[in-house]
């Protein structure tokens, strides 16, 4: 008998120790609806975080301590019954080995949220098919947190993620929403996942790659060797951008990383800047005064 209880009480440690993937916050502003019914709203911000962090999105095993943290901001813009109409801005970061600081990975203000909601309905996701608008923009967004965590860790080991957040834009097309067809811009979630994919873009997800686990995770060890790494893996974006300049990708890179970039590069110890900048100022010419304020 105490055997037993002891086997019980390790399997129920083991299964408390770990938990989904996302440690999301939720916030939902329906100031611009002049609505009086608030209600609504809270319940949807409500069933939304729990959408979020408590779906099984993947099938690997997360211990408590590494669940992503990510936030969405929605800001609903106008409804009528169970039309809504707004926007969302997803952010995600991660943790810098040796350092109590988390940097910015993925930042990304998707103007194409349109969907239905009736308060309380059921949110349920479904791999291979449509659901809801809702359930798919979340979803979509939730797999690119995933992919761009991944590389970040190790080369290329997002892929899995990304082609899930493929197949949810591939069987979302047959809906009449915005954002998941090529005809909807350069800067929807069709062409980020397009972008991710496609060999004219490779040096972003190698710069994912190295600018996290081989600059900045070694920086608390050897500050000036991660410089240098951060440095290198930078540059890779010149070829990039000679194949498609000023592309979509690059913006969201910088969207993210930019203010952190100046900060890196803003304090000792000194290392070569010379080629880095001019880098910068090539492939990210709209942080221009962030890139002048590097000096070290």
């Amino acid at each position: 008998m105490r055997n037993v209880l002891i086997i019980f009480i390790l399997c129920f440690s083991s299964a408390l120790s770990f938990s989904q993937e996302l440690n999301c916050s939720i916030a939902v502003n329906a100031v611009q609806t002049g609505s009086e019914n608030q209600q609504i709203f809270k319940t949807l911000e409500k069933q939304l975080k729990e959408f979020i962090n408590n779906t099984k999105w993947t099938s690997k095993t997360f211990a408590v301590q590494e669940k992503i943290d990510c936030n969405m901001t929605i800001v609903i813009s106008d409804y009528s019954g169970e039309s809504f109409k707004g926007s969302i801005q997803v952010q995600s970061s991660r943790p810098v080995f040796g350092s109590s600081y988390s940097t910015p990975v993925y930042n990304f203000n998707d103007k194409n949220f349109t969907f239905r909601y009736l308060e309380f309905q059921n949110l349920i996701f479904n791999k291979t098919q449509f659901e809801s608008n809702l359930v798919s923009i979340l979803a979509f967004h939730v797999y690119m947190i995933l992919g761009l965590d991944a590389d970040s860790f190790k080369a290329d080991s997002g892929l899995e993620y990304f082609k899930q957040a493929q197949a949810i834009t591939n069987y979302s097309q047959q809906e009449n929403y915005k954002g998941w067809k090529l005809e909807d811009g350069l800067q929807s979630r069709f062409a980020l996942i397009d972008n991710i994919l496609s060999p004219t873009f490779k040096e972003y997800r190698s710069v994912i790659y190295s600018y996290h686990r081989e600059g900045l995770d070694i920086m608390g060890e050897n500050t000036k060797g991660g410089k240098e790494k951060i440095v290198y893996s930078l540059r890779q974006f010149s070829a990039m951008n000679k194949r498609r300049p000023n592309s979509f990708l690059l913006r969201t890179f910088f969207d993210a990383k930019a203010d952190e970039i100046e900060q890196i590069f803003s304090d000792g110890p000194q290392v070569n800047v010379t080629s880095l900048k001019e880098t910068l100022q090539k492939v990210a010419p709209m942080h221009s005064t962030k890139w002048r304020n590097i000096k070290f």
